[in-house]
């Protein structure tokens, strides 16, 4: 059993390196959607170009996080969590030094590699190194610390955007490793799991994150119409049949889709892919927003994001305590309602527009949808399993998340008209905006009707409850891990 008390000097240490790992990753989803104005004009890319800079990092990350805990669970925690980091620092020096958008979009996608391997890993070394009786308050620390992580990165980001330079976004997380890798050898205890001694998954990871590249690729350059075009997204519909078969067939899958008997699992992942797809659309497209057609600086449209943050981190723990009084169906069917609204309001912001009569009220209708809803999504998603495969839901509901929001970056240029150049110009871009956020809205209310006609009003009295009280992701739920390590 596990030892390590919180208060202890190597408690302090553990839970230091592992809020470091954890906001790295957490830094870098939202920092990159305020330097993307800046990125492309720098790097001379188009729209389609910048769109890669956020789904790159997040094909690999969805498509690689499940298989990154069960190689931490199998060889070491410490030691993937350390190599993690480590490949983490690489990619963004490369992503720093990036003489033109291809060599900044494969830097990515390998920066999403050690996200998968370190993001499952911060989480799983508090639960493996400290005493039960601390662990709760742990990991409700490195939640909390994660959230604040989360709500500086705009803010940062644009600082750096604005000052520094965009390359100064990426280039930040090495010295950051530099400050976590030796903390963690030194000061965190290596654990592993000694039921994993089964076969990795790697196809079926291989073939996820083929099939999330692959039909990226073709909503992303389906302007074009072109047999390439076409070829990549008949092969992203073969790749993702392929990796059913191989989830359904294989001796150890890493997703196991016997998981999805469950119609409240299945039901709330629909609910996720619903909403985070939203989310994912509007953090991208509203921080263009904000610079392109308000003509705001990086700084000003960073800082500008922070309210549905805050909100988050203020008030995501009572929301979860409300939903465990009230069961979550409500909160889940209310929630991306007020969302579907703050996105309207969205409409108002063009050009000339005033923050405090604009963008405030949207931002802060949008906050409270979000911290109505995510809280009782996730008690939804480890209630609606058995208890010993918590970890394994939470981390499908996540990828899920990331998921969804990649493919909305893909998809709403494409369906609301942006031309590659419209990012230029602020009459063109205004143009899409809105229709976007119409989709945004109208996606958000379908999630809505799916929970109030599937979620059960009030989950089973013996399931897994979540441990990640306070969060401040904007773009994924929280990771939960499994309570049994």
């Amino acid at each position: 059993m596990p030892d390590v008390r919180l208060a202890s000097p190597q408690g302090r240490w553990i839970l230091l390196t592992t809020v470091l790992g954890s906001s790295m990753a957490l830094l870098d989803s939202t920092v990159v959607n305020v330097a993307l104005p800046r990125i492309g004009r720098d790097l001379d890319a188009g729209l389609a170009a910048l769109q890669w800079t956020v789904n790159a990092y997040m094909v690999t990350l969805a498509g690689l996080i499940l298989l990154g805990g069960a190689l931490g669970d199998r060889f070491g925690r410490r030691r993937i969590f350390v190599l993690g980091v480590l490949w983490f620092a690489a990619a963004s020096l490369l992503c720093g030094l990036a003489p033109n958008a291809g060599v900044l979009i494969a830097a990515r996608a390998l920066q999403g590699i050690g996200g998968a391997l370190l993001t499952p890993g911060s989480l799983a070394l508090i639960q493996a190194s400290f005493h039960p009786d601390g662990r709760g308050r742990a990991v409700g620390l490195w939640s909390g610390f994660g959230g604040v992580g989360a709500a500086v990165g705009p803010f940062l980001g644009g600082w750096l955007v604005d000052g520094a330079g965009w390359r100064w976004v990426f280039l930040l997380n090495v010295p950051l490793a530099l400050l976590c890798a030796p903390i963690a050898l030194r000061h965190v205890p290596e654990s592993s799991d000694e039921r994993a001694h089964t076969r990795f998954d790697v196809l079926g990871a291989v073939l996820g994150a083929a099939a999330l590249a692959l039909l990226t690729y073709a909503l992303i350059e389906a302007r074009a119409a072109s047999w390439a075009v076409a070829l990549s997204a008949v092969a992203g519909v073969a790749a993702a049949v392929a990796f059913v078969v191989v989830e359904r067939r294989g001796k150890d899958p890493m997703m196991p889709l016997d998981v999805f008997a469950s119609r409240q699992f299945t039901a709330v992942n629909l609910v996720t892919l619903c909403v985070y797809a939203a989310f994912g659309g509007f953090f991208f497209l509203a921080a263009l927003q904000l610079q392109v057609v308000v003509g705001w600086s990086a700084l000003a449209a960073g800082t500008a994001l922070l309210p549905t943050t805050v909100l988050m981190l203020l008030l995501s723990a009572r929301s979860g305590e409300l939903a465990e009084r009230l069961g979550p169906r409500l909160q889940l069917t209310a929630g991306p309602l007020f969302c579907a609204a703050g996105m309207v309001l969205m409409l108002r912001v063009g050009p000339g527009a005033s923050y405090l009569a604009d963008v405030l009220p949207a931002l802060l209708v949008l906050g409270v949808g979000m911290v109505t809803l995510v809280a009782p999504l996730t008690a939804s998603v480890l209630a609606a399993v058995d208890t010993a495969r918590a970890g394994l839901a939470s981390g499908v509901n996540n990828a899920a998340a990331r998921a969804a929001g990649l493919v909305a970056v893909a998809a709403l240029p494409l369906l609301t008209g942006m031309g590659e150049e419209a990012y230029r110009s602020a009459p063109a871009f205004d143009d899409a905006f809105g229709p976007a956020m119409l989709i945004c809205a109208g996606v958000l209310v379908a999630g809505s009707v799916l929970a109030f006609t599937t979620v059960r009003r009030r989950p089973s009295p013996d399931c897994a409850r979540p441990e990640c009280r306070t969060h401040g992701s904007v773009l994924t739920p929280p990771l939960e891990g499994d309570p049994a390590s």
